[in-house]
């Protein structure tokens, strides 16, 4: 796994605030997508829901997700480098907002309640009624800000769902397509 580290040249002062920026990003509607990996020392299946899932590269297959620095996520993938993105689809908006409350005492118990089966190749959790699905391995390890961008090759890409439609995230709220 290769790291990137900041270049050494002086920050830019910014002039938006949080919550300028954060409202200006809330007009760019964004798919859903839930991030999950398996953790092997504790067996235990961690997930998360994504906006910030790209397409990076075809040739090679690479994509990019963001992580909070510091979050459950970024901390289990700093040691396990397969994981999995499941591309929700417009009927699973509580799916998409359980695994996005921060807080929660345990993944455990929301997998419990979600449909899901292994991804052959990561072993993380694929979701069911997914649009598609990609399993991944870390490439880079990007630290940006108060996130952690990380690079993945896309092992394995599935779509069980081709007529679907997806969910979307707009304005502070999950969307559908109209």
């Amino acid at each position: 796994m290769r790291y990137v580290y900041p270049s050494p040249q002086p920050e830019a002062a910014s002039h938006a605030t949080p919550d300028e920026f954060r409202a200006a990003l809330s007009q760019l509607a964004a798919g859903v997508s839930l991030v999950t990996v398996h953790d092997p020392e504790d067996g235990e299946d961690i997930g998360m829901t994504a906006t910030s899932f790209l397409s990076v590269s075809l040739e090679p297959p690479l994509v990019l997700i963001s992580v909070r620095e510091d979050s459950r996520m970024d901390e289990v993938l700093s040691r396990v480098d397969t994981w999995a993105v499941s591309l929700l689809a417009e009927g699973q908006k509580a799916l998409g907002s359980r695994f996005a409350m921060k807080g929660r005492l345990s993944d455990r118990l929301l997998f419990a309640d979600t449909a899901h089966h292994r991804g052959p190749v990561t072993g993380a959790p694929l979701i069911e009624g997914a649009l598609a699905t990609v399993e991944c391995r870390t490439e880079q390890r990007i630290p940006a800000g108060d996130h952690t961008l990380l690079l993945g090759r896309v092992l394995e890409a599935v779509v069980p769902n081709p007529g679907g439609r997806p969910l979307l995230y707009f304005r502070g709220g999950y969307r559908t397509l109209g």
